[in-house]
């Protein structure tokens, strides 16, 4: 039924379906989601006194839930965690600020941790007391279920008529990936092909939440295709969404590291260390497995 709809254009943002958040909110107080309207995905925990803050790059959202519990149950100490899986460059300039405002919020909190690709952090080496790599990723396309544009490879994407979400270059490090990889498959002639002719004819999307926006505009009938990390699609499907995962051959994929930074004004040190710790362990290892990433 739900292809159905997509097909007939009659499913819309206006259909909160698929709305987020897609993990398994707290269940202790009172429950005020309201979809399309009061909806803070991105932002997990405790807000209020937290013994430990992480700022998670956006993509790593669906492995949360599992890894902060794992966490907190080899480590009772800690139980006031507060997360947040907002793109990376975003969490970059939230801690260089100072704070982030979203919607009428502002959150001053500083991280103990951040996480992102290894370009980002490596851009932010001095901020760092000590930094680990604990898991991969790589690309891949993300459709709608039964794939009515045949969409096979990366070139498909140039097609006139095939709509794209893609994360804007300017906010999200996937971004300049995903440009890379146009060029390797169709040259420079692709990439200004899907990121300057079809922006202007408005068949190429920018993203500002990639992680978000990409799948939403899909599920949604907005866009056809969008290039995501691997984990992203795949969580999709694991969650029972109507999303194909079309495989890019290795030769024409990029992968991405993942690394994790401890900061040297970390305002919970020993918390910091001891997730650090835990990140690298076979226990989180697993947990990034289940969800699609690799940790050779």
């Amino acid at each position: 039924m739900l292809v159905n709809l997509f097909a007939l254009g009659r499913v819309s943002g206006q259909d909160h379906s698929f709305d987020p958040p897609w993990n398994t909110p707290p269940t202790e107080g009172l429950q005020f989601t309201v979809p399309g309207i009061d909806n803070v995905p991105d932002l997990y925990g405790d807000i209020t006194d937290p013994q430990l803050i992480i700022f998670f790059g956006g993509n790593q959202f669906m492995v949360i839930d599992d890894l902060l519990s794992a966490f907190k149950k080899q480590y009772p100490q800690y139980q006031r965690v507060f997360a947040e899986t907002l793109p990376p460059g975003i969490l970059g300039k939230q801690i260089q600020s100072g704070s982030i405002t979203i919607g009428n919020m502002r959150i001053s909190h500083q991280p103990d941790i951040y996480t992102a690709g290894k370009g980002k952090i490596d851009e932010f080496s001095d901020m760092f007391l000590r930094t680990e790599t604990y898991a991969k990723s790589k690309l891949a396309i993300m459709v709608q279920k039964g794939n009515p544009q045949q969409i096979k490879s990366l070139a498909d994407l140039g097609h006139k008529d095939v709509l794209v979400s893609m994360p804007n270059p300017e906010w999200e490090g996937i971004g300049k990936l995903i440009e890379e990889a146009y060029t390797k498959v169709g040259g420079q002639k692709l990439r200004e092909l899907i990121m300057h002719d079809k922006v202007n004819a408005k068949t190429t999307f920018l993203t500002q939440i990639h992680h978000r926006q990409t799948p939403m505009r899909i599920l949604y009938g907005q866009s056809h295709a969008g290039p995501v990390w691997y984990s992203e699609a795949y969580y999709q499907k694991m969650i029972g969404h109507p999303i194909e995962l079309v495989e890019i051959p290795e030769k024409d994929n990029i992968e991405s590291t993942y690394v994790a930074g401890l900061l040297k004004k970390a305002p919970h040190p020993k918390a910091a260390k001891d997730f650090m710790d835990f990140l690298t362990s076979t226990t989180a290892k697993n947990i990034y497995v289940k969800y699609g990433f690799n940790v050779n």
